[in-house]
């Protein structure tokens, strides 16, 4: 495999080998946590919004969480190492990268509507934060291609009658996602806060929503990654960490 200026690759979770460009963002905690949480689908179709360098969905498919999955970036260079990546770990067949706004995605794109969408989305607003001097990162982390309503308006056109939506966020932007979500008729269905420790606030949450679903929310307990006053895994984090399953 010939890499490019400022490419990497790096051995991780389930064997999977990742390119990894070291000027945009890098497999982290909250890509992982989000992997976790989808559950086991087997046969069934998925798509990835903002798929980055498609690592959630490759854990995805190395967990038999799904058949196929279309992977969604609007930067074409990082497309590019999601597409290298699928053939590096032999799912070149089952993982479909499309280069592309999601703000133009129609179900025409995934050759009908699927079964679930997931997405760890942008978190901060355009005109807030500190803009990085890298594009990449900017483009990751702040909501330049689409904001949170886009994302879900995007998976309420993706998504079959029951389809169910899973994200990795932010507490602070939970008001944001939660009325996204309802506007585009995906009801909230399950909610995890994710903490470092006991003793501080959440900084990372999941929730799944469903399309067209009753209402009727449920609030799992906090999950900690860390040990109280240390830096060790908690039991239930490392068994996650072993198993890329979230079992509440």
């Amino acid at each position: 495999m010939i890499l490019n200026e400022n490419e990497r690759i790096n051995e991780i979770n389930e064997n999977l080998k990742l390119i990894e460009n070291k000027e945009s963002l890098t497999f982290g905690t909250d890509a992982y946590l989000l992997s976790a949480f989808l559950p086991v689908h087997q046969s069934k179709v998925g798509v990835e919004l903002g798929c980055g360098s498609g690592v959630i969905s490759l854990l995805a498919l190395s967990r038999k969480k799904a058949d196929h999955v279309y992977g969604i970036e609007v930067q074409e260079t990082i497309a590019d190492i999601a597409k290298r990546n699928a053939e590096l770990n032999g799912y070149s067949d089952k993982f479909h990268v499309l280069s592309k706004d999601l703000r133009e995605i129609t179900s025409k794109d995934t050759k009908g509507e699927v079964d679930f969408v997931f997405s760890n989305p942008p978190y901060m607003k355009a005109d807030s934060g500190k803009l990085n001097q890298n594009e990449h990162k900017n483009i990751s982390r702040h909501e330049i291609f689409g904001d949170i309503s886009d994302f879900c308006a995007c998976a309420k056109k993706l998504l079959k009658h029951g389809g169910d939506f899973y994200v990795v966020y932010r507490p602070d932007r939970l008001i944001d996602l939660i009325f996204a979500l309802k506007t585009n008729n995906l009801e909230p269905k399950r909610i995890t806060f994710i903490h470092s420790n006991p003793h501080t606030p959440p900084s990372l949450l999941l929730i799944s929503a469903k399309k067209c679903g009753k209402s009727g929310l449920n609030v799992d307990k906090p999950l900690y990654i860390y040990k109280d006053g240390t830096k060790d895994y908690t039991d239930e984090f490392e068994s996650i960490y072993r198993n890329c399953q979230i079992e509440r």
